[in-house]
């Protein structure tokens, strides 16, 4: 028997029943219903038990009473039924008080049913709900099968996972990345105490509680699925579901991300586009591949990223990081949707994505920042740089001369985001003259508002408001990149605009904003206060 003591009263005759003190307990998890006819029997009582009594043990003892309810609380009873009517005419005021104190579920039972009535009608409720959750587990196993005969992306595979289950679901690749969050909570509370053990086991995080899978493909652990159930018990048959579940995750996932096929025709198109690009194949000849492979890449909106890490110049370390990072960025679920092609050049990894201006899945910028994220901090910060959207094969070339103008402004900008977009470092390249005294006053002048403030309050401000102008002033966007609530980042741009006198509204103000940090990264001005003072 799983039920909690309130869904034990909804259940009739219990539902004549009174709770008379312990309210606080009534989720306290019901597992079976034993009869108290020895003043030994919490000697006896097992945890999850809920006794029911005629309290003729004690009928002249009340105080024996309230020491009963402390000594059944001690061994994890579920709570005390007490019949009246035949021994107390009402249950003892000490009582009562100790069932509050204690958070114990204290039942005053009603005197025309039997005890057997009553615990029948548990046990026949038991029945009922354990085969309902049958059911209902075949139903889901059934739906699980059949979706694994079909075809789809990986995302797909996730999202029908998550609504067969009836449950949020998150998805953790094996260094730790978020490959799928389907909890509506932050990537980062869903990796709490990483590295984890290969063990099923149920788990509390910030998204809540939830019932972890390991992923294992020949003895090796490729990943994790949480299940974030909402019911107080987990009971077995749930658990087989969700392990169930997790196996064809695991199945899905490695097939599906590493279909052979596939992987040589983007292969192939990777290195057409290196020989477009570096050793004269004509446009007609890679549009010409891509037809005959029905590859629509070129002849919709798309837009080419340049991705480098940072690190040894030797050059077989650097091409085997740049290879790990294509395998990253391959397999990462939230760039699926854009169908990216990839190729490692000497300046870095190129990549080639749809580019919709409508892409119900997000900005491409957001996909891409979010996988280079869970790029491990000992191995240096990958840098994607963007080109603008282009819209016809030919702008390929143009595309790429972006991609390269933004990663070398970049460097000589020092920009620290690891995703830069080339129609937002042209002002750098303008400005690249300018001389660096008048840089240093143009940012005293404007951020100037700031410089009496302590320098933390400063740094998270300052850090806010560049934020804010990447995002090009939307705020739910913003505090998402911050990881703080809406009307958080809602207040400190308020703050801001009083602080700096400057309003958000005002063309003008955004541009003078933007360049007094496209500046500050110019002088090098890793401390704001210092670059303020410079």
């Amino acid at each position: 028997m799983h039920m909690t003591v309130e869904q034990a009263l909804s259940v009739y005759p219990l539902t004549e029943a009174r709770l008379v003190a312990g309210d606080a307990g009534k989720n306290r998890i019901v597992k079976a219903v034993n009869v108290m006819d020895a003043p030994d029997i919490t000697d006896w009582i097992k945890e999850g038990e809920m006794v029911f009594t005629t309290a003729y043990l004690f009928k002249d003892r009340p105080g024996e009473a309230a020491e009963l309810v402390r000594k059944l609380d001690r061994r994890g009873s579920s709570g005390l039924g007490v019949k009246l009517g035949r021994f107390w005419s009402a249950i003892p005021e000490e009582m009562i008080a100790a069932a509050d104190d204690l958070g114990f579920p204290l039942i005053e039972l009603p005197y025309p049913f039997t005890f057997s009535d009553q615990m029948n009608a548990l046990f026949r409720e038991e029945l009922r709900r354990s085969t309902v959750e049958l059911q209902t587990v075949l139903d889901k196993q059934v739906r699980l099968m059949r979706f694994a005969l079909q075809s789809g992306h990986i995302r797909q595979l996730f999202e029908s996972v998550m609504e067969v289950i009836g449950c949020p679901i998150a998805v953790i690749g094996s260094r730790g990345q978020v490959v799928f969050n389907g909890t509506g909570h932050a990537d980062s509370g869903l990796v709490e105490l990483w590295p984890w053990k290969p063990l099923a086991q149920r788990v509390r995080t910030a998204a809540g509680q939830a019932f972890r899978v390991p992923l294992m493909k020949q003895a090796q652990c490729t990943g994790f699925v949480l299940f974030y159930y909402k019911s107080p018990v987990l009971s077995p048959v749930e658990e087989n579901l969700y392990l169930q579940a997790a196996e064809l995750i695991g199945f899905h996932k490695d097939f599906k991300i590493e279909d052979y096929v596939e992987w040589t025709v983007r292969r192939d198109i990777g290195l057409l586009i290196k020989r477009h690009l570096k050793h004269g194949l004509t446009l007609e000849k890679l549009e010409e591949c891509l037809d005959r492979w029905e590859i629509d890449l070129l002849g919709r909106p798309y837009r080419c990223v340049l991705t480098d890490i940072p690190g040894p110049s030797i050059a077989s370390m650097r091409a085997e990081r740049l290879q790990q990072l294509k395998r990253e960025m391959q397999h990462y679920a939230g760039l699926e949707p854009f169908g990216g092609v990839h190729v490692v050049l000497e300046e870095g990894l190129l990549s080639v994505y749809r580019d919709d201006p409508e892409d119900p899945d997000g900005p491409l910028e957001t996909a891409l920042a979010d996988c280079l994220a869970a790029w491990p901090s000992g191995q240096g910060k990958p840098r994607a740089c963007c080109s603008t959207r282009k819209q016809h094969a030919g702008d390929l070339r143009a595309a790429f001369a972006e991609c390269l103008e933004a990663q070398r402004t970049s460097d000589a900008w020092a920009i620290a985001a690891s995703v830069v977009n080339y129609e937002t470092i042209d002002l750098a390249i303008l400005f690249e003259q300018v001389d660096a005294n008048r840089m240093r006053a143009f940012c005293r002048r404007l951020l100037g508002g700031l410089q009496s403030k302590d320098a933390d309050y400063t740094a998270e401000m300052l850090r806010t408001l560049e934020t804010y102008l990447e995002c090009d002033g939307q705020l739910g966007e913003t505090a998402r990149r911050l990881y703080i609530h809406r009307n958080t980042a809602a207040y400190r741009i308020e703050k801001l605009s009083e602080m700096l006198d400057i309003d958000f509204k005002k063309t003008d103000d955004l541009l003078r904003l933007k360049l007094a940090f496209l500046f500050r990264r110019r002088l090098g001005s890793g401390d704001a206060r210092t670059a303020m003072e410079r």
